[in-house]
């Protein structure tokens, strides 16, 4: 069984092509429970996310914010396991055929197993994975795997990161090209760090992937003005609020489809 990796190409070309941004979601496996994450992806999407990130919660998420830390909390506390990450996958690419890639940190992956992993995530219909603490020059086995299974392996570039860095980042990586917007951990923010438009330019003098911007996109506006000039907008506390905030799980899943609505006007210029 082949991943998606190349309806991933595809949805990020096809949005290029209409003179717009991709939106991409992010919200974590398990939360507030298995089911209802499933049902939180499906809205996420069916409500006009191009793509979704399923988070595979993790006891120590170094990038993340409090707004989804207490979101893994809640899902490591529900039991949830790395099979029901892919269940999640499944589920929500069966019902919407868009592509749905993994977020995880390393840990989960090596004690798991790579070859394991990537078979299953290929299985499910996966797009592929973004590793945020997995070092490119650690990530070789990682990416034979993925590369068998017709996976996308995601790495996330920084406004620290030099040119030279960019460039062997880029090399390695496939699918698109995580931009994290500014330093230290994700959550919602007033405004979009001035540091994203360059780490873009910085990015795409290096590589013909897409650049998609991270951390800190939150409102329709700011998903615009990330839109200018980045390839995807990409945005997760912002959703994983909506269902913390909201006084039932139904509730949370309509605000998430209420949510990625007016952030796909946002991408569309039409905020």
């Amino acid at each position: 069984m082949s991943g998606n990796i190349q309806l991933l190409t595809d949805t990020l070309a096809a949005a290029k092509a209409e003179g717009r941004s991709a939106l991409i979601a992010y919200l974590p496996a398990g939360f507030p429970t298995v089911d209802g994450g499933i049902a939180a992806v499906k809205a996420a999407l069916e409500g006009g996310a191009d793509v979704v990130e399923v988070g595979l919660p993790h006891s120590d998420p170094v990038l993340d914010g409090p707004v989804i830390q207490t979101a893994d909390d809640i899902a490591l506390r529900g039991g949830v396991r790395i099979a029901d990450v892919m269940r999640t996958v499944r589920e929500a690419h069966e019902a919407t055929g868009k592509p749905i890639l993994v977020m995880t940190y390393w840990n989960p992956i090596d004690r798991y197993g790579v070859e394991r992993f990537t078979a299953e995530l290929a299985e499910a219909g996966g797009a592929g994975c973004i590793l945020p603490d997995l070092p490119v020059q650690e990530s070789a086995l990682w990416r034979e795997h993925a590369d068998k299974h017709g996976l996308a392996t995601v790495f996330v570039v920084a406004p620290s990161s030099k040119d030279e860095r960019l460039a062997k980042i880029t090399a390695a990586g496939s699918g698109f090209v995580y931009a994290a917007s500014l330093m230290g951990v994700t959550g919602t923010r007033e405004t979009v760090s001035s540091q994203a438009q360059d780490l873009v330019r910085r990015t795409r003098a290096t590589t013909d992937l897409p650049v998609c911007v991270g951390l800190g996109v939150s409102s329709p506006a700011q998903a615009a003005e990330v839109a200018r000039f980045a390839d995807g907008v990409i945005v997760g506390s912002a959703f994983v609020k909506r269902m913390l905030d909201a006084p039932d799980d139904a509730a949370g899943v309509e605000g998430v489809r209420a949510l990625a609505g007016d952030l796909a006007k946002g991408v569309r210029g039409q905020a």
